[in-house]
C-alpha cells in the first residue's frame, strides 16, 4: 500500500502507530513503503541500505521475485486450510526440508518462539513418557535467547534482562549453564534432565559462535545420559551461517531443531524438525496450530528455500561473510569481530553501539545493536562485496564520529 492511497501523510502514519500500538520498543524514523533486494524505501522515497534484513528474515533479498510469484499464485487458489485436510504446499515443503537437512519429521508453526515452545513440549513429553513424571528438566545457556512466549522466555538464559523482568514466576524446570563450557553443562545435569537446548550461534546474546568441541561434547553427553540435544536455529538456519543449517557445518546432528526467519522469505512461518525417535514426544492431540503450515506461507517458504539452495547462498554467506568480517576489524575502537557467515557482531571497546546504530540510520544504513558495546549485522545473503564496501564506508565515518 502506498502512502498516497491512504489519504494520510507520513507524519500521520507515525502518529497513528504511536497512538494506538503498544510501545514495546524503539522504532526507526522510517515509514517503510517498499523494499527490493538490498534496499528498503521510505514513503518519501528515501533509500536505505538494508544490513539487518528485517532481523535476519529477508535472506533471499527483499521482495524476492520467486517468493512474490509463489505468494500471488497460491493466494489465488487457497489461502487457508487448517490442519484437517492435506495440502500440496505443505507436502512439498515438508519433503524439501526433511530431505535437505536429514530429519525425519516436521511440524509447521508461525514464528520462532512458537517453534521453540513446540520443541520444549516435545522434549518434556518425551522424557515424561519414557522415563517418568519428573523427567522434564532442560538445560539452556546463559545469555541465550529463545523467544518471548512463556516457555521460550523461561528457557532464555537472561534472568536479569528486561525480557524476563516482571514475568515471574517463570516456568520451572530450566537451568542455565555457561555457553561454550561443556563442564558447566555436565555439572548442571540431574537425574531428571531430559534435554540440552542451545543456539549454534548466540545472536541476541552478542553473536557468540559455539566452539566445535562444545557442540560435539554436548552430543556425546546427551548420548551418554539418554538425553535429547535441541538446537534453536531460528536465526542461524537456512544459509545465514555459511551452511544450509548451522549444525551441518559442525558435524553434529540434533534430535530436534527449530527454524524460522529466513525460511519464509518474509512470510511468517517456522518449523520444528525431529528424528523419528524424538518425534514420539508429540502424538495425536498433544499439539496443534490453527495457522501453522498456512498454504501461502508454505508456498513462499518453498520458493525461498529453493532460492537459497539453487543460488548457493550458504556458500556465498561464508565467502562474503569472511571478507566482511576481515574488513570490519579495520574499524576504529573495535575490541572483537565475531560471527559465522553473515551473522556478524562487532564489539567496541567503548559503549557506543547504540550511537553507531543511530548514526548509521542517519547515513541511510540499517543495522541493529544487541548491547551497549555490540552491533549486529545480518544483511540479505544476496549481498555482494560492493554493498559491503558501501556499508563499511558509512561505518568508518559513523564510528569515528562516535569516538570523538
Amino acid at each position: 500500500m502506498r502512502l498516497e492511497d491512504t489519504g494520510m501523510t507520513r507524519q500521520e502514519v507515525k502518529d497513528t502507530v504511536d497512538q494506538y500500538m503498544l510501545r514495546i520498543g524503539e522504532r526507526f524514523d522510517l515509514v517503510a513503503q517498499q523494499a527490493k533486494d538490498m534496499y528498503v524505501y521510505d514513503a518519501d522515497g528515501t533509500e536505505y541500505l538494508d544490513f539487518y534484513a528485517g532481523i535476519a528474515v529477508s535472506s533471499v533479498g527483499n521482495c524476492n521475485e520467486a517468493v512474490v510469484k509463489a505468494i500471488q499464485e497460491q493466494a489465488a487458489e487457497l489461502i487457508h486450510a487448517s490442519l484437517y485436510p492435506y495440502s500440496i504446499p505443505q507436502a512439498r515443503l515438508a519433503k524439501l526440508i526433511c530431505e535437505t537437512i536429514g530429519m525425519d519429521r516436521i511440524f509447521f508453526q508461525n514464528s520462532g518462539t512458537e517453534a521453540n515452545e513446540a520443541m520444549i513440549k516435545m522434549a518434556r513429553k518425551y522424557g515424561v513418557e519414557k522415563y517418568g513424571p519428573e523427567h522434564y528438566h532442560i538445560i539452556t545457556a546463559k545469555n541465550s535467547f529463545h523467544g518471548r512466549t512463556y516457555g521460550a522466555l523461561s528457557a532464555t538464559g537472561q534472568p536479569d534482562n528486561g525480557c524476563q523482568i516482571g514475568y515471574h514466576p517463570i516456568l520451572p524446570g530450566f537451568t542455565y549453564a555457561e555457553y561454550n563450557n561443556l563442564e558447566s553443562f555436565r555439572q548442571a545435569c540431574t537425574e531428571n534432565t531430559i534435554a540440552i537446548m542451545v543456539e549454534p550461534v548466540q545472536g541476541e546474546g552478542g553473536v557468540y559462535p559455539a566452539a566445535p568441541e562444545f557442540l560435539q561434547g554436548l552430543r556425546e553427553l546427551c548420548d551418554e545420559r539418554g538425553m535429547l540435544l535441541l538446537f534453536d536455529e531460528v536465526q542461524t538456519g537456512w544459509g545465514r551461517c555459511g551452511d544450509t543449517m548451522a549444525y551441518l557445518s559442525y558435524g553434529v546432528k540434533p534430535d530436534i531443531v527449530t527454524m524460522a526467519k529466513a525460511m519464509g522469505g518474509g512470510m511468517p512461518i517456522a518449523a520444528i524438525c525431529a528424528t523419528e525417535e524424538a518425534a514420539k514426544g508429540l502424538n495425536p492431540g498433544s499439539h496443534g496450530s490453527t495457522y501453522g503450515g498456512n498454504p501461502v506461507c508454505c508456498a513462499a517458504s518453498y520458493a525461498a528455500i529453493r532460492e537459497i539452495l539453487d543460488r548457493k547462498l550458504p556458500e556465498q554467506a561464508k565467502t562474503i561473510g569472511g571478507y566482511f568480517m576481515d574488513r570490519l576489524k579495520e574499524l576504529p575502537g573495535v575490541k572483537e569481530v565475531r560471527g559465522r557467515g553473515l551473522l556478524v557482531g562487532v564489539e567496541f571497546e567503548q559503549p557506543i553501539a547504540l550511537d553507531v546504530k543511530h548514526g548509521c540510520f542517519d547515513h541511510k544504513l540499517l543495522i541493529t545493536a544487541v548491547s551497549e558495546h555490540t552491533i549486529r549485522i545480518i544483511p540479505p545473503l544476496t549481498i555482494a562485496e560492493k554493498e559491503c564496501d558501501q556499508a563499511l564506508e558509512i561505518l568508518q565515518k559513523v564510528v569515528r564520529e562516535c569516538l570523538q
